[in-house]
């Protein structure tokens, strides 16, 4: 059944995975995990994507003409990027390494979303749904009800759900074999900062990401339709009731990402489309969010906002640092640049004198592809209709996005 939401056309690459890259995937970094509970980042970070992404702190190279940075930034680390060329505009402790709660999802995203046709149907069993941590955001998957694989990722992208997780974890082979793959995903991109140990974000011991990783996992989930189509989603329909394994009766689920639907004193961001939330005790309050304004596509990955004062404080230091990058491109000198996949700028440095595992893989298949238009506005009311069309992205032997020709946005409301 039809969903409401709002689409961001990126232009479309395929990046393949290799043998190589399965056949590494059982390695578990060995790099030394992060106290979240620090006040202050490790002195030396990885330096993947530039040596100034390593160094602790906020790095910026204003230039003439360029506004100054959001003074209300109290996250523990942001980084803004250009969501097409890779280049970081600016970025706090972007290598931190630190609980990235439910946007692990997008890594979880990028790994198990090619594997099975969204008309897919599955019937679940208990087993699929075992594991699901207590207190658990949860999409109402039900056990002995029948879902088409797109349903489920509807669960995901949308509410969250990490019962939906698990049961597209189920139809990959079971947990750890997702979690083995998910791992080799993340080193295939160069995410050298991620240590998967749950598919679904839910705290557990030794498990991190940074927020250049996390931008690395949007930048390249953006480049499928359907990834795109989900996580631009506002309000879709799941089975309430089901008689002989077809459905009866709906219930409407709604996007907990704030900048679609706002909420309180956080009003909807212009431009926004996508890409994923969490929450946990451990990680606080984590967020990439995707936005276009006129030609320019940016990403903005924020982690642990500090102001417990401020009301939906990850959202609003988002929208503040999609503000400043609107404003600024053009104006300042890159500080780095999110790599492609089997680049690798520089080894991975993390606090102490333990490495991480090599795990590039080979480069990424050229494939060009025509974007299709679908556009159409939440239930919010917000006429978001985000559209790149007809244009060419591809992945070259360096890995490297090049932007052979770019169409104009188009909107409806």
């Amino acid at each position: 059944m039809p969903a409401t939401h709002a689409s961001y056309f990126l232009k479309k690459s395929a990046v393949t995975a290799t043998a190589a890259v399965l056949a590494a995937s059982g390695l578990a970094l060995t790099a030394t995990a992060p106290a979240s509970a620090a006040d202050k980042p490790p002195a030396r970070m990885s330096t993947v994507g530039g040596e100034l992404l390593g160094k602790p702190g906020t790095q910026v190279n204003l230039g003439s003409g360029a506004p100054v940075l959001p003074k209300e930034l109290t996250a523990k680390s942001w980084i803004v990027s250009d969501a097409e060329s890779g280049e970081v505009l600016a970025a706090h402790n972007a290598h931190w390494r630190l609980p990235p709660a439910s946007t692990l999802k997008m890594l979880f995203a990028d790994t198990v979303l090619p594997k099975f046709p969204r008309t897919q149907r599955h019937k679940v069993e208990l087993s699929d749904l075992q594991g699901v941590g207590a207190g658990s955001s949860v999409a109402g998957i039900k056990e002995g009800y029948t879902y088409t694989v797109r349903d489920l990722w509807l669960g995901v992208f949308l509410r969250s759900g990490n019962d939906a997780v698990h049961v597209l974890s189920a139809l990959n082979g079971g947990v750890p074999q997702t979690v083995k793959e998910m791992q080799a995903r993340a080193a295939e991109l160069g995410a050298k900062d991620t240590h998967v140990v749950t598919p679904d974000g839910y705290d557990e011991k030794g498990q991190y990401s940074s927020a250049y990783d996390l931008s690395l996992f949007a930048r390249y989930g953006l480049q499928r339709d359907d990834f795109r189509e989900y996580c631009a989603t506002v309000t879709a329909k799941l089975p309430l009731k089901q008689k002989k394994g077809k459905t009866t009766k709906t219930f409407e689920i709604q996007n907990t990402n704030r900048l679609f639907t706002g909420e309180g004193d956080l009003s909807p961001y212009k431009g926004i489309a996508g890409v994923k939330n969490g929450n946990t005790t451990n990680a606080g309050a984590t967020f990439t969010g995707v936005a276009q304004r006129g030609g320019k596509i940016l990403l903005v990955t924020v982690m642990t906002p500090q102001n417990s004062k401020e009301a939906h404080a990850v959202y609003k230091e988002t929208a503040r640092l999609l503000d400043w990058g609107f404003q600024a491109a053009g104006k300042v000198t890159p500080v780095g640049r999110l790599v492609g996949p089997a680049e690798s700028d520089a080894p991975a440095a993390g606090a102490s004198s333990t490495t991480d595992p090599k795990g590039d893989a080979g480069p990424g298949a050229k494939q060009a592809a025509h974007a299709a238009v679908s556009t159409s506005g939440g239930s919010s009311g917000i006429g978001i209709a985000l559209a790149i069309t007809g244009g060419v992205l591809v992945v070259l032997a360096g890995a490297v996005f090049a932007v052979r020709k770019k169409w104009p946005l188009r909107t409806n409301d």
